[in-house]
């Protein structure tokens, strides 16, 4: 049994009535926005050394991804040489099927069997969300669809910096098969926790991925965007990464589509007297592992919020990572006391978290006054890991509060949308005056004459 770090973690204590409320829930989410700084000291010791001043991550990103884009391979090997492998070369870049047929050969039965049904679970839940075509008749001599077509080529961030995650590739991949999509392409930097890694390459091996690149970092999300020789472009970027994958994604938005600008993980668990302490520090210590990770405890019953936290102090020095998440937690966790649920409520839409654990008695009762979350997780039964391995929705959720506007990722963000619009003749004379009044508004007569002139 772990032995408590006394005193190891101090989360910060706001409460929600305070003046400064908003201007502290403010701080700390620019700290974990891609507007903020948060690198790691050995990217800080990286951009060093690599380009001789220290630059902001935004200079950096902008800099790798205007090379790859002028320069092509050359620039990509360098950058990877620089920043991961220095055995990168353009010959390598693409990791051989026979590397993943191995790994996969290697995987044991247990391993894929646990793939195999979570790949299950998420096409149930992916292929029953799906956009289906529409057609509508809304009168005779109308009619109205809405197509949806997959995207035909996408590519796949895989992180494999601190850890390794085929469980990305899975919560990525399958909702793109679930659509449609036939090309995927995966980049994960060239290390052992990245392209490299057995377990990854297995799972791609199993979901039928041949495409994998040993390449991480802006310059495999600009070699996506832009492509080379060794990776050909694609139409849409989605996957998780750290702040440099972020900003790169931002940078080539428009010339790509991509999922979202994501930040660092983050949890709100809400809690009242009916909570398990232990639960609810475990869905804090589960996001804080990350490190970065915000997690952040909102509740009206002061004594629950302080046993949430000595529970947290509890169970952090049996985690493999507690050095880590103790400093994770240090900077970015909070203790958030309202005056009753209804306030508990709007500080959680305030904030609008990627992950919302409703950890109370009858959780589903305030599902309702929640606006804001990218997954919602009810009872105390429904662990935040659920969502991160095995539920069936994506793990690729919004954060740094833009689940106020945005979703998660899903099969339906790898479909494109289009109209059909067929009228018969006398449908076009029925409505011809209308669109003749609105063009000469505008000062468009040939937009008028285009329907005018086929009444005649």
């Amino acid at each position: 049994m772990s032995q408590p770090l006394s005193n190891a973690v101090r989360m910060e204590r706001l409460d929600a009535s305070s003046s400064d409320f908003a201007a502290s829930i403010a701080k700390l989410r620019k700290k974990l926005s891609p507007d903020g700084s948060v690198v790691s000291p050995r990217g800080r010791e990286l951009t060093l050394k690599v380009f001789g001043e220290p630059l902001t991550p935004g200079q950096v990103v902008q800099r790798i991804c205007t090379d790859v884009k002028e320069q092509g391979t050359a620039a990509v090997v360098r950058y990877a040489q620089q920043l991961d492998n220095p055995a990168s070369t353009a010959e390598n870049l693409r990791v051989p099927l026979e590397r993943m047929q191995e790994a996969h050969a290697s995987a044991s039965s247990s391993f894929l069997q646990a793939i195999r049904r979570i790949r299950s679970n998420i096409e149930t839940f992916q292929r029953g969300i799906l956009h289906q075509n529409v057609s509508i008749q809304p009168q005779p001599g109308v009619r109205l669809e809405q197509r949806y077509t997959p995207l035909r080529r996408v590519g796949i961030c895989v992180p494999g910096g601190a850890a390794a995650y085929p469980s990305t590739v899975l919560m990525t991949a399958v909702p793109a098969q679930c659509a449609g999509v036939k090309e995927i392409a995966i980049v994960a930097p060239p290390t052992p926790l990245g392209a490299f890694n057995p377990d990854m390459l297995a799972v791609c091996y199993e979901l039928g991925i041949r495409e994998v690149y040993a390449v991480g970092g802006a310059q495999a999300v600009a070699s996506l965007a832009f492509g080379i020789p060794e990776i050909p472009a694609v139409d849409k970027i989605v996957g998780p990464g750290n702040l440099f994958v972020a900003l790169a994604k931002r940078f080539v938005y428009g010339h790509v589509d991509i999922d979202s600008i994501a930040g660092p993980s983050e949890v709100v668990v809400l809690v009242d007297h009916t909570t398990h302490p232990s639960f609810a520090a475990s869905d804090v210590l589960a996001q804080a592992e990350h490190s970065p990770g915000a997690s952040i405890v909102v509740g009206w019953d002061p004594q629950m919020l302080d046993r949430v936290e000595q529970s947290v102090n509890e169970q952090v020095g049996g985690l493999e990572r507690a050095d880590l998440t103790i400093a994770s937690l240090n900077e970015f966790a909070a203790l958030i006391l309202c005056r009753d649920e209804d306030q508990a409520c709007e500080v959680t839409n305030e904030i609008a978290p990627e992950h919302l654990q409703i950890a109370i008695d009858n959780p589903r009762r305030l599902l309702p006054k929640i606006t804001n979350s990218g997954a919602t997780f009810l009872g105390p039964y429904s662990p935040v890991a659920l969502g991160d391995y095995a539920a069936g929705p994506s793990h690729v959720l919004p954060t740094g509060g833009t689940a106020r506007w945005a979703s998660g990722l899903s099969s339906n963000h790898f479909l494109r949308s289009s109209s059909v619009i067929e009228y018969d003749r006398d449908s076009l004379r029925d409505i011809a005056g209308e669109v003749a009044i609105l063009a000469d508004k505008e000062g468009l007569t040939a937009h008028k004459h285009s329907v005018l002139d086929r009444d005649r």
